[in-house]
């Protein structure tokens, strides 16, 4: 078992423990708001994460009991332009996100407003602590949400949900975020990483090679049309067919014992 350790970064720091990697936006200050050089430090964090064989899962959070991360720094808004937005480096930070190897899990420990809201939904999974708010109000600021939320939020939710949420720019609470599909688990704060935790620990204990497959495939098939959604399933089903990973989980299971997953 490898000893826990942290790594510091100027606005965050990464956190790792049986096998767990917990990312901790660090910014209470200003409510954790996703600056130029939190995007920067969090794609850092994420490449070392991607190294480490001692971390398999990902948890993000965000530091302080008010926010998981309040929108993007208002700050920096006023300096962007038109190569700003087409340069677009928080969509394509969080299509990193989206895309990782790893399973990730955001805990949204308060508010999730316009660039947090879109960095949860980035993650595989949402779990919401009760005093959880989620929104994306950019609207109100005569812009959209452009790190990818327009896209997320209607594939999560629906279309007619994800159009109310951005033109009126009102916020869910965890109660409705969790009847809109938007989080799966609710929990009181103080329960909120013990939770995610454990979430992280079950996945954790499935064959690793079929869980980045079946990311990958959930994903392929959201973007793509049915049939071609099962013809990817049906040849990462094949190809799983052929790991070592197959055969101890079948082995494993009727000799009543718990699996040695190799990745291979």
């Amino acid at each position: 078992m490898n000893a826990p350790r942290t790594s510091g970064y100027d606005t965050l720091r990464v956190d790792v423990a049986e096998r767990v990697a917990v990312i901790t936006l660090d910014r209470p200050d200003v409510r954790n708001a996703i600056n130029a050089q939190l995007q920067s430090d969090l794609r850092a964090a994420l490449a070392e994460i991607r190294d480490d064989d001692a971390a398999g899962a990902v948890v993000i959070t965000g530091a302080g009991e008010k926010a998981f991360a309040a929108g993007a720094d208002i700050g920096q808004l006023q300096e962007y332009d038109l190569h700003t937005g087409l340069a677009s480096s928080m969509q394509r930070l969080y299509d990193e996100v989206e895309s990782f190897e790893k399973p990730t899990i955001a805990a949204v420990n308060g508010y999730a407003l316009g660039g947090g809201c879109e960095l949860a939904m980035a993650c595989d999974l949402r779990i919401a602590a009760s005093s959880a708010r989620f929104g994306l109000p950019e609207t109100n600021l005569s812009v959209l949400p452009g790190a990818g939320g327009t896209q997320r939020m209607s594939r999560l939710v629906g279309t007619g949900l994800a159009i109310d949420l951005i033109l009126t720019g009102r916020m869910l609470d965890a109660g409705e975020a969790l009847a809109a599909g938007l989080v799966t688990r609710v929990c009181e704060p103080d329960q909120l990483l013990d939770r995610a935790r454990e979430v992280a620990a079950a996945i954790l204990a499935k064959g690793p090679l079929a869980v980045r497959l079946a990311k990958l495939v959930i994903r392929t098939g959201m973007d793509t049309d049915r049939r071609t959604g099962l013809v990817v399933e049906q040849l990462a089903q094949s190809l799983l067919y052929t790991t070592d990973d197959k055969r101890e989980g079948a082995e494993s299971f009727l000799a009543k014992r718990s699996p040695a997953w190799s990745g291979r």
